[in-house]
């Protein structure tokens, strides 16, 4: 059975019917992936793979990302059974994909350094990596909430309806987030 995602407002106004039934949908899909639906599982995934990416992103080199985004969704797909709450999936998923990038961060080896003569990467590489890098010096809930928005392309409700959060929450994490990235960007001091 594929229940089909519910069309969500971009910014702005937050239509809380459809984040309510992008949520009811959500839980339907976790009871029958709970259940053994690898199809059900498969359609979480797709729903939840922009929010888990920009989690892990957050914390892991973006050239990881990929990998450690598939090694939550197994994770999650094998401690599934025990998830109590449907309704709580996506802040127990985000929670898995936290505590994946932390796991990968402890991990990580030392690297040895590049030598100083390589040729430099073209400049718009070089400004991303270090707004993606302003980004994730940002507080948790800005940061995550900001690279689901920007780099992952997701809507407000779309964020809401993935983190459990409120479309308030959202509002005011990007709103809040976008202005402290702003003056790290140009260089001011915070307040």
């Amino acid at each position: 059975m594929t229940i089909p995602a519910p069309p969500l407002a971009v910014l702005g106004r937050v239509d809380d019917a459809a984040v309510d039934d992008e949520r009811a949908a959500v839980r339907v899909l976790v009871v029958a992936a709970r259940d053994g639906d690898a199809a059900a599982f498969g359609r979480l995934h797709r729903l939840h793979g922009r929010m888990v990416h920009a989690i892990v992103l957050r914390c892991v080199p973006h050239e990881e990302a990929a990998d450690l985004v598939q090694d939550v969704f197994l994770s999650a797909w094998k401690m599934l059974p025990g998830l109590g709450d449907p309704d709580a999936f996506g802040a127990w998923l985000a929670r898995i994909a936290r505590n994946r990038a932390i796991d990968f961060l402890r991990a990580r080896r030392p690297h040895a350094e590049l030598p100083t003569d390589l040729p430099l990467p073209e400049r718009p590489v070089t400004e991303a990596r270090e707004v993606l890098a302003a980004l994730c010096a940002l507080p948790e809930a800005y940061a995550e909430t900001l690279i689901m928005r920007l780099v992952e392309g997701m809507t407000g409700p779309e964020i809401a309806a993935r983190t459990g959060m409120t479309p308030g929450s959202v509002r005011v994490n990007l709103h809040r987030g976008m202005a402290l990235l702003r003056r790290r960007l140009s260089g001011e001091h915070e307040r």
